[in-house]
Parts: structure tokens; sequence; C-alpha cells
């Protein structure tokens, strides 16, 4: 993915000044700095310097609001924001070792401020809040199935996609992977029909296997500089961050952060949800967005118009930069002026881009 970023823009690479790259799951193959690993492994130029960071969900969304940071600050005039998730080898969880000695990610103290709860559990919980039925959820997992199959009919993800060889399942060769595997024709009665997630102690829920985004490999990058640097070396600018924020929000409901995010992007910019042409949220859970959009009011017709990661898939450390570049397109396609981008993250974190189309 960083060689193809290079290759098409034709960027020199010993100009960039940083990368920083997402990544949840830091173990194995991805673990010690796996950016300066990947960087590397492209054969790119050893000076450039390259940092992993660990925002859950929201890693390279949170790379893209790291690297603005250091553009708008003056330290560097380009930056490469990406994210990796390889989940069909490290599973989600795997870095939580089961050796009782070295404890829990939530242990000690932490259950004496907040329930130690899961991203389903946040789920289920947001459903109940916000009144969100299974038959509500299950509308929405269909309607991204339906986007995301047209989108990919009508050529909107093509020059979003590098295509990559992989080994074929046979073992007889490879393969060429040029188009998203999850997508599959569904109905309401199929939705309908299958098995809630489980919760613990038996609670009923309300969120399926097709209302829940699926696990997925992939990896993303975005190119950030200054605008005077892309003059210098003749490079057009696709659109400007305006805006970028990581924002803290309720652990125990832990998938609230886009609503808050949402919220202080439209406070510190003086805009009005109606003001932005384009959201693309991450379908983490489908009450994630059901709830948002109950609290913001935004037309749902502006809101992941090519489908989400209910049908496109969630590679946890690469989606950030998959919505900036999905985001950016659909602005260009459409004429939009304004586009945002907000994920929920574990933990209870929100991540906001504001991207204006240049």
């Amino acid at each position: 993915m960083l060689l193809a970023l290079v290759e098409r823009t034709g960027l020199d690479p010993n100009v960039v000044d940083h990368v920083v790259g997402g990544c949840v799951n830091q173990l194995g193959m991805q673990a010690s700095n796996v950016a300066r690993h990947a960087w590397l492994a492209a054969g790119l130029p050893l000076e450039v310097p390259a940092v992993t960071v660990n925002t859950q969900c929201g890693s390279s969304q949170e790379a893209v609001t790291l690297s603005h940071g250091l553009i708008a600050s003056g330290i560097a005039d380009v930056a490469v924001a990406c994210g990796v998730e390889l989940m069909s080898r490290i599973p989600l969880g795997s870095n939580v070792p089961r050796e009782p000695d070295y404890g829990t990610p939530r242990g000690g103290r932490y259950a004496r401020f907040h329930e130690p709860t899961t991203q389903f559990e946040g789920a289920e919980r947001i459903a109940e809040k916000w009144s969100i039925e299974r038959d509500q959820l299950d509308a929405f997992g269909k309607r991204s199935q339906d986007l995301a199959i047209a989108a990919w009919e009508q050529g909107r993800f093509d020059r979003q996609i590098v295509p990559i060889e992989v080994p074929a399942r046979d073992a007889t060769g490879t393969i060429t992977v040029d188009r998203d595997e999850g997508l599959r024709e569904t109905t309401l009665e199929a939705l309908a029909g299958l098995t809630p997630i489980t919760r613990a102690g038996g609670a009923p829920a309300r969120h399926t296997a097709g209302t829940a985004s699926q696990i997925s490999d992939g990896a993303s990058a975005a190119l950030l500089m200054s605008r005077r640097r892309a003059e210098q070396l003749g490079l057009r600018p696709r659109a400007i961050v305006r805006r970028s924020v990581l924002v803290g929000s309720d652990p125990v409901l832990m998938l609230t952060g886009p609503i808050v995010a949402t919220e202080k992007i439209l406070r510190d910019t003086g805009l009005s949800i109606d003001d932005i042409d384009l959201v693309e949220i991450n379908e983490a859970f489908a009450s994630v967005v059901l709830a948002w959009l109950a609290e913001t009011h935004a037309d749902p017709a502006k809101v992941n118009p090519n489908g989400g990661a209910i049908a496109l898939g969630h590679p946890l450390g690469a989606t950030g930069t998959v919505l900036l570049a999905k985001a950016v397109d659909e602005l260009e396609r459409t004429g939009g002026r304004l586009g945002l981008v907000t994920m929920c993250c574990g933990g209870g974190l929100g991540t906001g881009t504001l991207l204006e189309r240049a």
C-alpha cells in the first residue's frame, strides 16, 4: 500500500518527513512498530521515520490527525498516514495474553470508576438507550449491503483499490484480490433469521452478524502535505483537512464517540450538521450509526451513501484512512464541499475529521 501511494502520486519518497501508521493488534507480524517495518519492506528510504499508534478502531484516522498536527505545527511538510490489520492471521483480542501474571487491560483500579463492558455489550446498550429495535437494525444492515453492491457496480471504488496478489486457498498458486469480498445479496427475511450476538448473562440481544462490521484484512494510506510543499512539488491537493479531533466518550456505552466528535467539530467550526454534504461514519454496529442519526438529526441520504463496514468490512487499524478515501472520492463525484469522517473506538473514544474538497 505504501509503495502504491508513492507510485500513484509520483512522489519522491525521500521528501516524506514522517509516517504515522495505525494498528490495533500489535502482535507477531504486526508487532514492534509495524508502520516502520512496512515502509522498509516496501524498499522505501530508511531515513524516513515511522511510528505506529493504537487508538483502537480509529487508529489510522488518529494517524491522520497526528499527521495533520505535524504539518500544521511546521514540524513536517509531508506526512503519510496509514493503517493495517491482518485479522485473519492476528485475530481480534490476540494481543491480550491468557497468562494471569500479565493482567488485563482494564483490571485493577479501572472497575472502581467504570464498568468494564465489551463493544458488543456497548452496541446493545446503545440500541436500548435510543430505543432502536431489531427490525431497524436489520433494515440498516440491508441498506449497507445494497448501497455497497450498487457502488461497486458503478465503479465508485475502482480508483481507491490497490490490487494485490495473495496465496490461493488451495495453495496451488496466487490470486488477485481487487474487490471487497464481504458483499452479499441479502433480504430482510434472511437477516431476521440470524441468531443475535450472545450477551453476558444471557440478556436479550438485537444485533447479529448482519448488523455488525465484518472481520477483514486490509491496509490503507493517505498522503498529506502543506499547501506550500504541494505547490513546490507540482501536486494538486484533492482535499483540505479543516479540523481534526479525538474526543473521550462514555467508556461503558463505549461506541458513542462519533456523537461527541461531531458535536465538537461543529462547535469548533461554527457549522451546523446541515452544512455537511457527506458523512462517512464507521458501521461498527448498526446501532452506532442509528444513534448518531437520532442525536444529530442529519439527513440519512448524506450518510454512508456507498455502504459501510457492515458490507465492506472493518480491518481495524486500516479503516480510518479507508473512510477518508471514500469521502474524498464521493465529494469529487457529487461536487460536494464538506465531508465529515468519524469513528467510534474501543475504550470510549471518538475520531473526527472535517474535509473540504479542494
